[in-house]
């Protein structure tokens, strides 16, 4: 099986990407076993520097595993409850607003809150601060919907999570997370973005013009809020981010806790920064997909084999995640996805 993985891994690669233009990492473990890391294309143009394993890529909405996890971690120790609602921390809300969306809400896009991206212009160096989401979102008299009566996908809800890490920790976000998550894990390639602080073996961001040109597309006016998808990492930090999913006391994702039903899907479901469903063997499927101004990332985890499949790419809507990889990946039995919902996640996270 490795030397056919590999190969059609490799080919897969080689069939997508260039080697003189913006590419992807890849990476696949079964049981805590790496079977294949590679990568092809460059990470900075300006640098030619090649993609590789350890080259770390913006996570985008990959990054909400992350900021959930922060919330689990408060939760277990008593620090907060996934039934506290927004008016606890942020008394600025609307009574009617903030007193009846609780966190499982925001955890699992069911709050209704306004997406802030459409009270934003765009503009040149300036990018939006969670602070001032929290400040658009606490000044709206209405919702899309009543909290916890329909599923929409929701970048201002996770930013208010990671506002109320920092609230309940009394530390910024960024720290805890260094001191939490990465630190511990050894991930030694992953940290938050903060405009002006180096990025280990940083990926630049890269985008198609109307014309078909490859631009720089690195980041945006909103790309860098912290509890929505501003999380940098490479496919190797993030297998020890898996193992530790697995393995350690406390830190699988609390999905059986929080999660809501997807509608128009039997079998597919959202909580805790994960789309999942189940197997026919009882087992879970987990996905993410992370798509931002110049990355586009898919991450699949089938836990009952211990598998991990993540790709990371430093192109703006890549087309290939969710058609020929997956192809190939159905070559492999222990690593073939069984639900429908994948191919869909594209559409599901915008």
């Amino acid at each position: 099986m490795l030397q056919h993985l590999k190969k059609a891994l490799d080919e897969h690669l080689s069939s997508c990407y260039t080697s003189d233009g913006p590419g992807a990492a890849m990476l696949v473990s079964v049981a805590s076993e790496e079977l294949y890391a590679g990568g092809i294309g460059i990470a900075d143009l300006s640098t030619g520097e090649r993609i590789t394993p350890d080259t770390t890529f913006r996570l985008a909405s990959m990054s909400k595993q992350f900021t959930a996890m922060c919330i689990q971690l408060l939760e277990q120790e008593g620090r907060l409850s996934y039934d506290d609602t927004l008016q606890q921390f942020f008394p600025t809300f609307p009574a009617g607003i903030g007193a009846q969306v609780k966190l499982r809400h925001l955890l699992c896009h069911t709050s209704g809150l306004l997406d802030y991206e459409e009270f934003v212009e765009e503009q040149p160096d300036w990018q939006i601060s969670d602070e001032e989401v929290l400040a658009i979102a606490a000044a709206q008299s209405k919702t899309y919907f009543a909290p916890d009566t329909q599923y929409r996908y929701s970048n201002t809800g996770y930013v208010l999570l990671a506002l109320v890490v920092e609230q309940v920790s009394g530390i910024a976000y960024a720290d805890f997370l260094q001191q939490r998550i990465f630190e511990p894990l050894g991930m030694d390639h992953t940290m938050l973005y903060g405009m002006g602080k180096a990025i280990p073996a940083r990926a630049m961001g890269y985008a198609r013009n109307e014309v078909g040109d490859i631009v720089l597309a690195d980041q945006g006016s909103c790309t860098a809020t912290k509890g929505d998808g501003c999380i940098y990492t490479s496919v190797r930090d993030y297998d020890r981010w898996h193992r530790a999913l697995s393995q350690q006391s406390g830190m699988a994702p609390a999905l059986e806790q929080v999660y809501v039903p997807i509608p128009d899907y039997t079998n597919g479901f959202y909580g805790m920064g994960w789309f999942f469903s189940r197997r026919k063997s009882g087992g879970l499927e987990m996905y993410h997909t992370g798509n931002t101004s110049g990355f586009s990332n898919l991450v699949i985890r089938i836990p009952e084999n211990d598998v991990l499949i993540a790709c990371f790419s430093n192109i703006a809507d890549n087309p290939h995640l969710l058609t020929g990889f997956l192809d190939v990946l159905d070559q492999f039995p222990i690593l073939k996805t069984e639900s429908g919902l994948i191919r869909d996640l594209l559409k599901l996270t915008r």
